[in-house]
């Protein structure tokens, strides 16, 4: 006998969104409130990412996510447990050696917008995120987009749980291997930097004043980011095989290492959580659009850790996206039409591949030992610190103040 074969199910929704992790939810969230009707499609169980004990992972939000944050009315919430920057030094270092001469020094006062940016920790942030959606955003958690097929009026999208849904756009944020782009034909670019990060935070007998500390060292560069309290995060770039060898100790052969690269400007370390390592490398989309179909995040660029740009970058994209979206929405447009998500890749693209390429530039310049070039580099450190008016140019650069034009999220304003 044979048995029936059952249809599958179709739900439609404006939007669909491959990826649950951070911008997805937050685009979600933006659109929703808009007045669109959204899904997401998160293949990682909702337990698996929303950790409730503390576990070292967190992130530098610039003072332009936030506003997006606030405008979206999960700041005030989640302000009271983050950490301000307050201030930003940056050195040239070297294991054991303290920091050059010459170095880099931000300080927030000297904007009148306030703390360049804060940190926040993971869990805090995806669980905001989470409750928020539970009321406005049709979430799919444990579910993965596994086909596409675009149409003159809508894209159907297969799931893994073997249902399918009609939207008029699917979003890809599903990271780096993004289905999504591979499925619509869009290539991506990019070399391995030969480093992999080190992740992990450490509790500190003194206290870090808010001031985030990044050491330019020949094997990677390590960051020093303040958490509440007498915490920080580190991240640390090493090459291939050094990182190997350090991942594979135990906590307290991990602290040995750590400890002549840290210094002791914050009395005696301890680690205050589980350590991650991930490699780096520099991977770019050629399109953030195709027909039906758009990228956000690390869907469509992934960059080198440095000043902790990666989140931020893609909640610029959201910002962005939105706000294309909802303005063709509210005209009567088709919010799917490649010629509207063009606009939104031609808004996106320059500042999303010039950072990464920044990046890339800065990690490269301070990878060589060359003395003649370490002067260079501590000069040219030393003079920007030293000039008030491209001083204060980077420090609103950093924190996501300079786009032109500027979101309207970016700039705390509703859509």
């Amino acid at each position: 006998m044979i048995a029936a074969m059952t249809a599958p199910t179709r739900t439609d929704v404006d939007v669909l969104i491959a990826g649950g992790g951070l911008n997805g939810p937050t685009l979600a969230l933006a659109l929703a409130g808009a007045g669109l009707s959204v899904a997401v499609a998160d293949a990682r169980p909702a337990d698996d990412r929303a950790a409730r004990d503390f576990d070292g992972r967190a992130y530098a939000l610039a003072l332009a996510s936030t506003r997006l944050l606030r405008a979206l009315g999960l700041w005030d919430e989640l302000a009271p447990l983050s950490q301000p920057i307050l201030q930003v030094k940056a050195s040239q270092g070297r294991a054991g050696d303290g920091a050059g001469p010459f170095f880099l020094h931000f300080d927030s006062a000297e904007i009148e917008e306030g703390p360049v940016g804060w940190m926040l920790e993971d869990r805090f942030l995806y669980g905001a995120l989470l409750a928020a959606m539970q009321d406005r955003v049709r979430h799919l958690p444990g579910i993965a987009v596994t086909g596409q097929e675009p149409g003159a009026a809508g894209i159907t999208a297969t799931l893994s749980d073997g249902s399918q849904i009609t939207a008029r756009v699917l979003i890809g944020a599903d990271g780096r291997g993004s289905g999504v782009a591979e499925r619509a034909g869009i290539v991506r670019r990019g070399w391995d930097y030969g480093q992999t990060a080190l992740v992990a935070s450490v509790d500190h007998d003194l206290p870090h004043d808010g001031i985030a500390h990044q050491y330019f060292m020949a094997t990677g560069p390590l960051a020093i980011l303040p958490l509440p309290g007498n915490r920080s995060n580190i991240v640390w770039s090493e090459t291939h095989a050094n990182a190997r060898a350090i991942a594979a100790l135990d906590d307290d052969g991990f602290l040995d290492v750590l400890r002549p690269r840290f210094g002791d400007f914050m009395g005696a370390i301890q680690l205050a959580g589980p350590r991650f390592s991930y490699p780096l490398s520099l991977s770019l989309a050629e399109r953030y659009a195709a027909p039906r179909v758009a990228l956000v995040g690390d869907a469509s660029h992934g960059v080198h850790p440095i000043a902790g740009q990666g989140l931020n970058l893609g909640l610029r994209d959201v910002a962005a996206l939105a706000e294309v979206l909802t303005d063709a929405s509210r005209r009567g447009e088709d919010i799917g039409a490649i010629d509207v998500l063009q606009r939104y890749q031609t808004w996106r693209r320059f500042d999303a591949t010039s950072l990464a390429l920044g990046m890339d530039t800065v990690n490269r310049l301070f990878a060589s030992d060359n003395a003649l070039i370490s002067a260079g580099r501590g000069l040219g450190m030393g003079l920007v610190s030293a000039i008030a008016p491209l001083r204060r140019r980077f420090m609103r650069q950093a924190a996501g103040l300079s786009l032109d034009p500027m979101p309207r999220l970016l700039s705390g304003q509703p859509l």
